[in-house]
């Protein structure tokens, strides 16, 4: 008999509304799907006859390629769509873009936008599924369950660790999706970033808050570094480029504070000497690019459990 706390319904728009048991469905089922990816050959028939697009409005790599090549894994036919190339230039606005795609039979819409809420928007109008890939200073559901498979991995659990959450917060969706996903799995987060770059209300959902990098990561065993989303951000929020990095980039000497085997972490792309130096970037306890095949894992975890909503 099915678990109706491992059921999934059509959308997947954000970890803050998913249960502790949906979130380790999706990390067991990403399990399997590495293991695929692992093979020489990687195409398997999870989503035979299923139609995929990705509907970007904000430039992406990793997010963009690892659904598509989630999608054509297993089998089913993936587009994309970017306001770039698309009747958005026309004139066409969100939710009818939306239901010209649904209207294909389409039967899941990735969706990045930059207006918070907009997946949310468009799961209201079709009827295909809705993943968010990222909506504004919202959440980016994926990329924080990459980051505790990613973990789970490495550390054999999420409960009882402390994991330290550095930098732009203040624009970041990833913070808030981690910090969802990960206190529901038992982790202690700490968030570390000057005042300018906090949100005012992240102490309220669950993480320790601190304006000194320092104090964040003592003691760490992950510590993530957030890209500085300069594309989101007014002047003024920081001094200078190198006045960051002095007082809040993670360094070789810095990293000394977390624990000897710390995981280094980062969503990407690495502004490099901004929010890492490359010495800890490239260190032996970085996992960041293991965070990138963890994406297309976690992906097409998501799209299979997705496309069968209670049938799981």
């Amino acid at each position: 008999m099915n678990n109706p706390e491992q059921s999934f319904g059509k959308d997947l728009l954000g970890l803050k509304d998913l249960s502790a048991t949906q979130i380790e469905k999706i990390l067991d089922t990403a399990k399997t799907m590495k293991f695929i990816l692992s093979q020489k050959n990687k195409k398997t028939g999870h989503l035979v006859g299923k139609s995929i697009v990705t509907l970007f409005y904000e430039n992406s790599t990793r997010t963009r390629l690892s659904f598509e090549l989630a999608a054509k894994y297993m089998s089913a036919s993936a587009s994309g769509v970017s306001s770039t190339n698309s009747s958005v230039l026309k004139g066409e606005n969100l939710i009818d873009t939306a239901k010209t795609i649904d209207a294909m039979g389409t039967d899941v819409i990735v969706v990045r936008h930059p207006m918070s809420g907009a997946a949310n928007l468009i799961a209201k109008s079709v009827n295909a599924g809705v993943i968010n890939a990222g909506d504004g200073m919202n959440e980016h559901p994926t990329q924080a369950l990459l980051d505790m498979f990613t973990i789970t991995e490495k550390k054999g659990r999420v409960k009882g660790l402390r994991v330290a959450i550095v930098g732009d917060a203040l624009h970041s969706r990833v913070v808030r999706s981690n910090i969802w996903g990960l206190t529901k799995l038992g982790a202690e987060v700490s968030i570390g970033a000057p005042a300018t770059l906090l949100p005012p209300d992240i102490a309220k959902m669950g993480a320790k808050v601190y304006n000194s990098v320092q104090e964040a990561i003592v003691d760490a065993d992950v510590v993530m570094a957030l890209r500085m989303q300069n594309e989101r951000q007014k002047s003024g929020l920081y001094p200078t480029a190198a006045e960051y990095a002095h007082f809040f980039g993670i360094n070789e000497n810095r990293i000394k504070l977390a624990k000897n085997d710390a995981l280094i972490m980062h969503p990407g792309p690495i502004n490099r000497g901004l929010e890492l130096s490359s010495s800890v970037a490239d260190c032996e306890n970085s996992v960041i690019n293991e965070q990138v095949t963890n994406g297309v894992a976690i992906r097409m975890a998501v799209l299979y459990l997705y496309t069968r909503g209670r049938e799981v």
